[in-house]
């Protein structure tokens, strides 16, 4: 349980760095532009590419908080008592979507390794789309493990259920 709360501690630390690196490489690029009226070159693909991790990141924790974006309109359709079987198929499917996003990520990262060039501060473009595979990764495993922790909780309540 400490290794995944500082696992946690770790992810919202890098999400605050990344916030924090935007609001002053945008301050900062505000300031030399009005004052001096230069500015660095680099910096604002270097904020676009900020904006897409901190943005990939910040899903990452929605879905770790259980608050990301979620359609659900069976739910009120149902009876309460299917409400946990419901969950379970719901995280499930949002696995699969998940981790079939990874593996496109994962061959988008590949190609752009093998084709791609230089875009910024000379860094190869792959290393920066890495954000995608680790991102929707990292979102699959955690609906996997809320599948499983549904699985488990229904398990669980049936065993405790009294027998007719």
């Amino acid at each position: 349980m400490k290794l995944i709360s500082g696992f946690h501690r770790l992810e919202d630390g890098f999400l605050c760095f990344l916030l924090l690196s935007m609001i002053c490489l945008a301050c900062l690029q505000i300031v030399l532009r009005v004052f001096f009226s230069e500015g660095f070159l680099w910096a604002d693909p270097l904020l676009r590419y900020l904006v897409l991790w901190s943005g990939m990141f910040g899903a990452c924790v929605a879905t770790r908080k259980g608050k990301h974006i979620a359609l659900d309109v069976v739910s009120y359709l149902l009876p309460l008592i299917f409400e946990p079987w419901l969950k379970t198929v719901i995280h499930f499917f949002s696995f699969l979507v998940s981790l079939a996003l990874t593996w496109a990520a994962v061959i988008f990262v590949r190609n752009e390794a093998e084709f791609g060039g230089f875009t910024l501060l000379s860094v190869p473009s792959w290393v920066w789309n890495l954000v995608f595979p680790l991102t929707f990764g990292l979102i699959a495993f955690r609906f996997l493990a809320a599948a499983l922790v549904s699985i488990r909780g229904i398990r669980l309540k049936e065993q405790c259920s009294p027998k007719l």
